[in-house]
């Protein structure tokens, strides 16, 4: 990866998407990496990587596979080794803070789920560690809250370790378990976001469905601390695809454009150890497969293309591990396929039953070795246990522990725990088990780890066959994990085991290079006559005529059906030396051809350059001539310009100047007339104020002359002379407001309010609004005697208008026919003055129903007036 960031592009957007590819590793290091006994920084999953470039060669991103991450580790790991790296970096490097947030201790000792005699390593710094892994997940793209709840999760998982059950009996007889201390479990549940209660009982029962029915059952103390390591184990390898996906949601490539992709894939190393369980079976069951696709790839195709291209050829035997991938893979009596057998059958199921099926099955294979197999009659190995098999594969024989095989490879996790992780308040993890919403219960059996594992595997060798590979083998040269030591016997098993020598037998007794006939004649055309610059035969006839003339030794070459082959590569390496001279010689004769092109051009150019310059150069003699005449032309136009606008200028000057005087005249003027105005008006507030202030002190006396009469004379004479002072001050005050026309002001102003008085009282003894009401307030003034009548008059106008307004068309109809009916029988009719008041009905005889009536309302237009000739009739009219 550095070297792919090295040796591409520069610039902005490149460098993003370099850095970006680079930090994810340490992300996915931290949380998928651990030490064991061979190696400090051990990939415990496996992980493929497509980088996608475009036609530069730039990265545009990538896409990241992982593999069967070993979450067996994140409970239990072998002596020596260490849990995740992530778990020991938040220890030792978070702040005292962060720790206290995520309620966490420095202490590893206080976590069951970190193993102590190897929680130091030499040269790793965890807290230095943390630090990068922090600031890769901010580059790649994580958002802090999105950081805080990733170590939130893996806070969870650390203090899952911590707790412990204790047996209790129920009243049924029935075993059952408690938690012993519930302060690890708040601090769960405080962490998640989980109600404590609901993650009690998970621990503590579980729900069983079958079709409609629901069977709870107690969990013993065994049964509990199983489900806990199981949902330890899952919430940390959710967290960890959940990863993945979140980094290729950041690295993915933004655009469209057409694509190359270069895979890398970091896989697992064969593992043979002390105790190998279930984890170390499906990590070299990949390697069978790998090993398998580069025999198939490098020998088996090697070989195979020199016969289907008529290459004589001595075969060279090498070891094919189908048989052995057979062994673990068959669909019928395969390791994986009776495995998952077993965990689906019904009945007791044990590591014992699925290793007896393997004796049964199996006995006869020459890969498989156990207690009860044929192989095993004839060894002299007599340390093979009971509880373990033996599988030969191609890097050598691995004894496995069947214990735990079949419950690693179920995988369960309660439904119960599912459900209670989906009501966390956390997101993160209430996304990790979209299978706990009651609304999407699935009653069908998850699939097993190894059937899981061996779909991935399978998908990433369909992948790998439609790339072209390239092999980088790492040989470890010591088991002491030291520097300077090369240990002969363990390098040479490792270079058998990995087919190299077969590979290099084969490259050696075949041909170095092989090339199709065009491309191969395409390149090298140049170096004959006869083929350069273009051969119209066919192309492998061109190439024998291309070899024979630079006399290539028959021996260093064949031909085959569609390519050529080249035997040594120094025979390649001649055919390149004399391409080389000869694209130098090309190489002269173009530059030969292009200089004197060039200089034909060059001096074209000159002479048309010069015929042009001629041209321009008239062309600018001409136009200065015009220039200097139009501008002569110019000064004597502003001479005669600026004359006409001096002169029009002393004209406009005196018009201003007359506008100027007009208009101070006019101010003046107006001013004059302004305070004319203000005087007149301060003369009339004046003379209003002295009529208010007499009209006052005139009804006052009115008022002290009603009252005099019941006053004491003390009083009385008391007030007379105070009222004399105040009238005569008065006087003395206003005098100089009387004028002849005082008393008609007066006059007038007493008038006003007369009838300002007359009209408001007329508006509280107002009658009412029915026209037949005779009422009318008399009039308090014989002056007003006409306007009191015509105000009667127009009011019962107005009330009579306002009593039409309230008929509809049909009453308006009645009335007139009322009317009528009023002047033909008023005075006429004895019966009149009591049928006045009843309702008239005009058509109580139905006469409009009369055929001959409608015939002559049709003839005549006025109206018709019909008599009975009855007495009776004529009464009731």
């Amino acid at each position: 990866m550095s070297y792919v960031a090295a040796v591409c592009g520069k610039g902005a957007e490149v460098n993003q998407v370099k850095e970006q590819l680079l930090q994810s590793n340490p992300v996915l290091e931290a949380f998928g990496n651990a030490k064991t006994v061979r190696n400090d920084n051990s990939s415990r999953f496996g992980k493929y990587m497509d980088i996608e470039f475009d036609f530069k060669g730039d990265p545009l991103g990538g896409v990241i596979s992982n593999y069967l991450l070993e979450k067996s580790r994140v409970v239990k790991q072998p002596r020596g080794e260490r849990n995740f790296h992530v778990f020991y970096q938040v220890l030792s490097g978070a702040s005292e803070e962060l720790l206290n947030k995520l309620k966490l201790e420095r202490d590893f000792s206080r976590y069951n789920y970190l193993s102590l005699d190897s929680a130091k390593v030499n040269g790793v710094d965890d807290a230095a560690n943390f630090r990068t892994v922090r600031n890769a997940m901010q580059i790649v793209g994580f958002m802090d809250h999105e950081a805080e709840s990733v170590l939130a999760v893996v806070a969870a998982v650390l203090k899952l370790g911590n707790i412990e059950f204790k047996p209790e009996s129920r009243v049924n007889g029935l075993d059952e378990s408690k938690i012993k201390d519930k302060n690890e479990l708040k601090e769960i549940c405080e962490l998640t976001g989980i109600d404590q209660s609901v993650l009690e009982r998970a621990f503590s029962f579980r729900t069983v469905e079958a079709k409609q029915e629901k069977v709870s059952t107690t969990l013993n103390v065994a049964q509990a601390y199983y489900a806990r390591d199981a949902l330890a184990k899952n919430l940390y390898s959710r967290l960890f695809s959940w990863l993945v996906n979140r980094i290729n949601e950041s690295i993915k490539a933004q655009t469209k454009v057409r694509k190359k992709v270069m895979g890398v894939l970091d896989i697992y190393g064969f593992e043979i150890f002390e105790d190998n369980s279930f984890e170390q079976f499906i990590i070299n069951y990949c390697n069978e497969k790998l090993q398998q696709i580069f025999i198939e790839l490098t020998l088996k195709e090697e070989q195979e293309e020199y016969i289907r291209e008529d290459i004589e050829w001595t075969h060279i035997d090498y070891f094919n591990n189908a048989i052995i991938c057979d062994l673990i893979e068959n669909n019928t009596n395969g390791i994986l396929a009776m495995l998952d057998e077993e965990c689906l059958r019904p009945g007791t199921v044990t590591d014992e039953t699925f290793l007896e099926k393997l004796n049964q099955v199996c006995a006869t294979h020459q890969h498989f070795e156990s207690r009860m197999s044929k192989c095993s009659r004839f060894l002299n190995d007599t340390s093979l246990p009971h509880s373990c098999f033996r599988i030969q594969h191609y890097a050598g024989k691995v004894l496995y522990q069947v214990e735990g095989f079949v419950d690693k490879n179920n995988d369960l996790l309660y439904r119960d725990l599912s459900q209670a992780m989906w009501k966390a308040s956390h997101a993160l993890i209430k996304s990790l088990f979209p299978e706990g919403n009651p609304a999407k219960i699935n009653l069908k059996r998850p699939p097993t780890a190894g059937s899981q594992f061996k779909a991935s595997v399978a998908t990433l060798m369909k992948n790998l066959q439609t790339k072209n590979p390239n092999y980088i083998r790492c040989i470890k040269p010591n088991d002491k994990k030291a520097a300077h030591i090369f240990n002969e016997a363990l390098v040479c098993h490792q270079i058998r085991y990995l087919g190299l020598l077969e590979n290099v037998r084969v490259r050696r007794a075949g041909y170095a290079f092989r090339q199709a006939y065009e491309p191969c004649l395409e390149r090298y055309k140049m170096l004959c006559k006869q083929t350069w610059p273009h051969w119209k035969g066919p192309a492998r006839s061109g190439v024998e005529v291309l070899f024979n003339e630079l006399e290539i030794p028959v021996e260093e070459y064949s031909f085959g059906r569609s390519k050529i082959f080249i035997r040594n590569p120094r025979t390649l390496f001649k055919l390149e030396d004399l391409r080389k001279q000869r694209l130098e010689d090309l190489a002269t004769l173009i530059q030969k051809i292009y200089r004197g092109w060039k200089c034909r051009t060059h001096f074209l150019l000159m002479k048309k350059s010069q015929i042009v310059i001629a041209a321009w150069y008239r062309r600018y003699a001409q136009q200065k001539r015009y220039q200097q005449t139009k501008s002569s032309a110019l000064v004597i136009q502003s001479y005669i310009r600026g004359w006409k606008a001096r002169k029009i200028l002393r004209e406009l000057k005196h018009q201003k100047r007359c506008k100027e005087a007009v208009t101070t005249i006019a101010a003046y003027w107006h001013g004059t007339q302004a305070r004319r105005e203000l005087r007149r008006l301060k003369e009339e507030a004046r003379n209003k104020h002295a009529i208010a202030v007499i009209w006052a002190y005139w009804l006052g006396s009115k008022v002290l002359d009603a009252h005099i009469p019941t006053l004491h004379p003390g009083i009385l004479h008391t007030l007379t002379t105070v009222t004399y002072i105040f009238f005569l001050k008065v006087r003395r005050e206003y005098r100089k407001f009387f004028r002849a026309n005082a008393g008609k002001k007066i006059y007038e102003f007493t008038l006003q309010r007369i009838v300002q008085k007359y009209f408001l009282e007329m508006k509280n003894k107002m009658p009412s609004l029915s026209p037949i009401d005779k009422n009318w307030p008399s009039r308090p003034y014989l002056f007003l005697d006409s306007t009191h009548k015509e105000l009667k008059r127009i009011f019962h106008l107005w009330r009579c208008k306002k009593y039409r307004d309230q008929f509809t068309d049909q009453q308006k109809l009645i009335y007139e026919e009322k009317l009528e009916a009023s002047e033909l029988f008023k005075d006429k009719k004895a019966l009149y003055p009591s049928s006045v008041g009843q309702p008239f009905q005009g058509a109580y005889l139905e006469i409009n129903k009369n055929p001959k009536y409608k015939k002559l309302k049709d003839a005549i237009e006025e109206k018709i007036i019909i008599l009975s000739v009855n007495s009776c009739l004529s009464e009731d009219l």
